[in-house]
């Protein structure tokens, strides 16, 4: 498909794990292949981090792709809304930093913009959402066309890599019961609470 150098396999393993193929997964897997590229997938669990700036649909070919995931705790979310990529390599400290450039994203075609806000607002018809279909095909295909120089700007990773991720003991909210990690607990009037529990008291 396209400049990648990812096979059909791989990238296919991608949409399922998704659910789709859309524009914002292309971006995922581009920026994972370079990733790939300089950095490596993670050999052991927390060999090589990712920080994703953005929580579109790219994270999930970032997973797939880098072996980088929450629940490893080598995936570190940063709620900026910007479609960038950090990856590091803790066995030499190499990092970069992969942003995707503005123009990507900033001039989408008018009717994908006409079609999704008529989407939200009333609905489409048939044929309408099989022309919103194949628009937004056709953008896959120009993502996995171009050159990666074409849809991103590397940068030198900014910061320390991130520290590995802690096994932590829990603590019992004493409001609702439900244990929660201890780094979340907020102390209020004597009371161990979690977060929902701690906004609900101070909300009165």
């Amino acid at each position: 498909m396209g400049k990648t150098l990812l096979d059909g396999a791989r990238i296919q393993q991608v949409i399922d794990f998704h659910g789709h193929s859309c524009p914002g997964l292309a971006i995922g897997i581009r920026a994972a292949e370079i990733g790939l590229r300089e950095i490596g997938r993670a050999s052991t669990d927390e060999e090589v981090v990712a920080i994703v700036e953005t929580d579109m649909c790219g994270v999930d070919a970032i997973q797939v792709l880098m072996g980088c995931t929450f629940g490893k705790g080598n995936l570190v979310h940063l709620d900026y809304g910007k479609n960038a990529f950090s990856f590091y390599r803790r066995s030499d400290g190499k990092g970069i930093r992969v942003v995707t450039r503005p123009h990507v994203f900033n001039q989408p075609e008018d009717q994908i913009v006409r079609l999704r806000k008529k989407m939200v607002l009333e609905g489409l018809t048939s044929e309408e959402k099989e022309r919103l279909r194949a628009l937004l095909q056709a953008k896959v295909q120009e993502i996995m066309d171009a050159d990666l120089e074409d849809l991103f700007e590397v940068r030198p990773a900014p910061g320390p890599i991130p520290a590995k991720a802690l096994i932590l003991d829990g603590l019992v909210c004493d409001e609702c019961g439900e244990r929660t990690m201890e780094t979340r607990i907020r102390r209020f009037m004597g009371q161990n609470l979690c977060p929902p529990c701690f906004e609900k008291k101070m909300r009165g």
